[in-house]
């Protein structure tokens, strides 16, 4: 092909499956180069008539998605007026499928990112309990969900992307006495705070394997029950004037734990 080929992708939505389809199109044609150009949310024929119009000066081909049958059709008899290409993308699978649903679909354009927007909200979490994590940056507390309080090792991090992936954005602060926790635990709604509370003997247990793992003596300050039983007081200390709930996480999967905090928001 001598010319650069120019597809007008027109759509009732934003268009981005119709432009995906091409694309997968015109990738079979030895990548010649190409021109893509949207006419995103069309809802009048004014709209395809205009466009009609450009892609015949520009001798260019159309390809679309439009759930409207009345707009389909006026396309579909624009464009054999004026003897251009035309790609139904949406046509032919929505008349097969008609049949055999044997009822009418829904007409309703955009539904394709409606289901994605599930999709945007789950990575938007994720991305939030990465910038809040381990309370390096109290700000999240106030957008947060749900703010998940507990001493070190009583898997705050694993819940938080385990919540995110519910679409919860979760912000999660670490208990430590020699540091006082941010202003805004005690400014928020206790109900959106929960208090990760575990024994002395499993925490113990945790954190002496936690030190092996790195290669260090499992006699460390860190894995001392005097220090212990010192950071649970304290935890126990912020959690009651916060008032909020407390899990015992101590015998619990992450998965386990999770799934009752998600019992406790619905609540």
């Amino acid at each position: 092909m001598g010319v650069k080929p120019l597809v007008y992708v027109l759509s009732d939505s934003v268009g981005e499956t119709a432009e995906l389809v091409i694309k997968a199109g015109l990738s079979q044609f030895n990548n010649e180069e190409y021109k893509i150009q949207r006419v995103p949310y069309v809802e009048d024929k004014g709209t395809i008539d205009e466009t009609i119009q450009l892609v015949k000066e520009k001798q260019g081909i159309i390809g679309f998605t439009l759930v409207d049958p009345e707009l389909r059709k006026h396309l579909n008899t624009r464009a054999k007026e004026y003897n251009i290409e035309v790609i139904d993308i949406m046509g032919p699978m929505m008349d097969s499928l008609k049949r055999v649903f044997d009822h009418e679909p829904r007409l309703e354009p955009g539904l394709v990112h409606k289901l994605d927007e599930d999709y945007f909200k789950r990575i938007e979490a994720i991305e939030f309990a990465v910038k809040y994590d381990d309370g390096r940056d109290p700000r999240g507390i106030a957008r947060a969900d749900i703010i998940l309080i507990g001493v070190s090792r009583t898997s705050k991090t694993p819940l938080s992307q385990y919540l995110a992936h519910k679409r919860l954005k979760v912000a999660n602060v670490p208990i430590v006495p020699e540091v006082d926790p941010p202003e805004e635990l005690y400014e928020v709604d206790p109900e959106r705070c929960i208090g990760l509370r575990i024994s002395a003997e499993k925490l113990n247990e945790i954190r002496r394997e936690r030190l092996r793992a790195l290669g260090l003596g499992d006699q460390a300050t860190y894995a001392n029950m005097e220090r212990i039983h010192q950071e649970l007081e304290y935890f126990n200390d912020v959690v009651n004037k916060i008032g909020c709930r407390v899990i015992d996480v101590s015998n619990k999967a992450v998965e386990e734990t999770a799934n009752t905090i998600m019992q406790m928001i619905k609540k």
